[in-house]
């Protein structure tokens, strides 16, 4: 009778967070307030030992690829620009936040940031993080990967979790 293992690593440390302001729009053509949270997020990757280091991935980069990301969205005003009901679009030093036609939101460019996401809720920021972890780590060389995970909590809680399983 054989066994069969597999192992993750996972970084979740208490400074990879990100302050950041957000609003999604919801159904019945509605928009939410503005507003924010204190972002904790984290990273598991699940993949095979790489065979000089005996290990899935070097826990150090994997966290200063984290705070690198934490850090671009630290202290700005999330923006989807994938959403089909906002408008948004930057002229200058501004970018402009329009909802179903009408003026909403002006803010100074350098406060943003732009995601191609489609609304910025927590689900669909940990996906976009975890694509941008993939594609880091697939850059590096790591390609013993078979799935990475990527949690998001915006609240004590509240969280979300999305998980990208690789063939």
């Amino acid at each position: 009778m054989g066994t069969r293992g597999t192992f993750s690593v996972t970084v979740a440390k208490a400074d990879l967070v990100f302050a950041a302001a957000h609003f999604i729009t919801l159904p019945g053509h509605r928009c939410e307030r503005l507003h924010g949270h204190n972002y904790r997020t984290g990273v598991t990757v699940q993949g095979d030992l790489d065979p000089e280091s005996w290990y899935v991935v070097d826990f150090l980069a994997l966290k200063s690829l984290m705070t690198q990301l934490t850090d671009e969205l630290d202290h700005r005003v999330l923006l989807p620009t994938q959403n089909p009901k906002l408008t948004i679009a930057r002229a200058g030093e501004r970018v402009t936040v329009r909802f179903d036609g009408a003026e909403r939101y002006s803010f100074p460019a350098d406060d943003c940031a732009l995601l191609p996401i489609a609304n910025t809720t927590a689900e669909l920021l940990a996906q976009h993080l975890a694509q941008r972890v993939r594609d880091a780590l697939a850059q590096s060389g790591a390609v013993r990967l078979h799935a990475l995970e990527v949690d998001i909590e915006e609240n004590v809680g509240q969280s979300a979790r999305y998980r990208e399983v690789f063939d």
